[in-house]
Parts: C-alpha cells; structure tokens; sequence
C-alpha cells in the first residue's frame, strides 16, 4: 500500500498535512537516508521518516533603522519578514544561512538600496566546495537571471550584468575546501553560479548540479554598509 509523503508524515508526526507538506517543502525531512524532496511522491505505508530539528532565528541588533537578523537554514527571508512586519533589505536563499537585514526607516532604505546599487556594500560568505582551492580566485564572469514561476536561474553570459567574486581559501579537507568569498557586486545566487562555473561547485547545491546534502553549505557570515558591521558565526550545521 502506498500514500503520499507529506500525509504519512502528518501521520507520523502527529501534524496537520499542511504543516507535514511545509515540512517537506523546506528540506528537513528524511527517509532512509536520503531527503524527501516531494510531497506528493508515493512512498510505502510502513516508511519512517527523521525530521530535522531547524535552529532558531535571531536577533543580533536592532535600533530605530533596521533589524539585524542571524537566519538558520530551511527559513525563507519572506518568512522572517513576515513575522517581524518589517520589509527586507536584502535575501538570503532559503537554505543559506547567516546575517539578514530588515529595514524599519524609509530614509535609511532609500540610502542602503543606493549602497547597494553603487557596490558599497561589503558581504563576506563561507562556503565549502567540492574540489581543492590551494590559492585566492578572482571571477569576474557577467551573470544572467531567468526568473520562472517564482523561481530564479543564473547562468554565465557574455551579455549578463556585470558580476565579480574574491575567493580565499580557509580549510582543505580531503577533496573539499572552505572558502571565503566577498562578492563585489549583489547578482542572483552569484556565488553559487560563480564557483560552478571554474569548477567548484557550492556543497549541497542540487540546483547547480551537485550531490544533495543535508543543507546548502553556504552562509552569510558578514555584512557591512553605512557605518554598520553585523557577523553570523558558522551554525552547527555547517559542515560536511
């Protein structure tokens, strides 16, 4: 006998099937050991799942302007957002961890979407790759955006925006390396698409043809614009 994921998991959990689907939905479940990635897939009555616990968001600063949020992974922006009713500055992908920022002030907004517009403001990632960086990488490659039902897909393109990202190596271990990456410019999934492209592909990074992992290891670890610095340390789920 065979049923649909997300209402055996509503099952097994004892939750609504909609809290079951949103469950799936953000990557956090997992039947023998692999991550259910569809609700509705058929899967055997008698399956077990594990459900990953997600961390708690929280709150590095806050004053009159904006609000300084440390994000864990399997969240989106648009959720954070919501439960604070303040509007965002900027996105995180939903399973990118780290420093995300909310506006509270419309004149401070006005001048930080300028910040961001003449590449003021400074952004610092960690990221472990598949492949062995032994020395810094500068990637300067233009990048294009397709935006299709909700969902975006970059690409290098000779006639894309103007992109460019500083890799520096921090850990090799074994065929894998932790990086830090600034990016100079604020381009859709740049790193991700950045680092594919030379050959090292982001770990976790399903969309852009690598292994699936328990998350996409990529996280905002720093974030400065306007006389503001914020840090996200690395959470307990970055590694490999």
């Amino acid at each position: 006998m065979q049923e649909k994921a997300y209402k055996l998991l509503a099952i097994q959990e004892g939750i609504t099937n909609r809290s079951a689907k949103d469950l799936i939905d953000r990557g956090v479940v997992y039947s023998g050991g692999k991550k259910v990635v569809m609700a509705r897939a058929l899967m055997n009555a008698k399956t077990k799942f594990r459900v990953e616990k997600i961390q708690k968001m929280r709150v590095i600063f806050e004053d009159e302007k904006l609000i300084a949020i440390d994000k864990p992974a399997f969240i989106t922006s648009e959720q954070i957002a919501k439960k604070f009713h303040t509007p965002l500055l900027h996105r995180l992908d939903k399973e990118t961890s780290g420093v995300l920022l909310l506006v509270k002030d419309e004149a401070f907004q006005k001048k930080a979407i300028e910040a961001f517009r003449t590449h003021q403001v400074e952004k610092i990632y960690h990221a472990w790759v598949s492949g062995v960086i032994a020395e810094p990488l500068e990637i300067d490659t233009p990048l294009v955006t397709h935006k299709k039902s909700n969902r975006a897909y970059t690409k290098v393109a000779r006639d894309g925006l103007e992109a460019h990202t500083r890799i520096e190596p921090l850990i090799i271990e074994g065929k894998y390396t932790k990086v830090k990456a600034t990016i100079l410019t604020g381009r859709t999934h740049q790193i991700r698409v950045h680092l594919k492209s030379v050959g090292f592909p982001i770990v976790g990074d399903t969309q852009y043809g690598t292994k699936s992992h328990k998350r996409l290891l990529l996280h905002a670890h720093e974030i400065a614009l306007l006389g503001y610095r914020f840090t996200s340390k690395e959470p307990r789920d970055f590694h490999l």
